[in-house]
């Protein structure tokens, strides 16, 4: 009998998804929120309650932290598979439900951002009305997340999407407070930074540096004094991942 390959496994207590891309996203095209936690954020689980509220309460995380990855298959033997955020961004760009115009919500991080990120993806044959483009405010970044500015917008428009282009630790946090309030669910795509490495607005990752977990050495290389402290201080995700293993950590208070 051939054994089904396992989709699903609990890491310090939430459950990620890795499975093929078109599985993903073809679950969360039913309505749903996505997000894809990166390990600068997800080593904030234990005292960030927005945050963590929020994966929990997300119908479906992938697998894009490689260094949560890696880390896991060493301590279990397993043979987890990454599903990047980046792969997922490059399918979701090609399913019709996506190009089609004014049935997709944009939230941009602001102006430059939305300006290359639009730029882009009339390169690729995507045409995105204005009343479809949302630039958000300054969240913040421990704070829990408000704005019904853009809940009022959604519900006006009634997209098939919201594809959300903000930073890590924000996003999740703006997805589920969407889930929470909007009146009807679509898919909520939490993808951050993956759009900005396709349109120019952050660095280009190549393909096959993506597929071989090198994708922060990239950043990093491009931006040193924003992105080395910033994955510096994602060690500390081992030392939650060596205590808690599947289970969800205690909160810091």
């Amino acid at each position: 009998m051939l054994r089904r390959k396992k989709t699903r496994t609990t890491i310090l207590g939430v459950e990620f998804f890795s499975g093929t891309v078109e599985q993903a996203v073809a679950t969360i095209e039913q309505g749903g929120l996505l997000v894809v936690p990166a390990a600068p954020a997800l080593k904030n689980l234990t005292h960030d309650r927005v945050y963590r509220e929020a994966l929990l309460g997300a119908d479906l995380a992938i697998t894009d932290s490689a260094f949560m990855v890696m880390i896991w298959n060493f301590l279990q033997g397993d043979n987890l598979q990454r599903l990047s955020g980046l792969q997922y961004q490059r399918y979701l760009l090609d399913q019709q439900s996506v190009r089609d115009p004014g049935n997709t919500v944009w939230v941009m991080a602001n102006k430059p951002s939305a300006k290359r990120n639009l730029e882009y993806l009339a390169t690729v044959g995507i045409s995105v009305p204005e009343e479809c483009v949302y630039t958000a405010p300054m969240y913040g970044e421990h704070d829990a997340i408000e704005d019904q500015e853009l809940v009022d917008l959604i519900d006006r428009l009634r997209p098939h999407h919201v594809v959300i282009t903000i930073g890590g630790g924000s996003q999740e946090k703006l997805g589920f407070y969407l889930k929470q309030h909007l009146s009807f669910l679509p898919a909520i795509h939490c993808t951050g930074a993956a759009i900005a490495f396709l349109s120019g607005d952050q660095v280009h990752i190549p393909g096959w540096a993506d597929r071989l977990y090198m994708g922060w050495l990239v950043r990093s290389l491009s931006d040193p004094m924003r992105f080395i402290p910033r994955y510096w201080d994602a060690r500390k995700l081992f030392q939650l991942i060596v205590r808690y293993r599947e289970r969800l950590p205690a909160t810091a208070d």
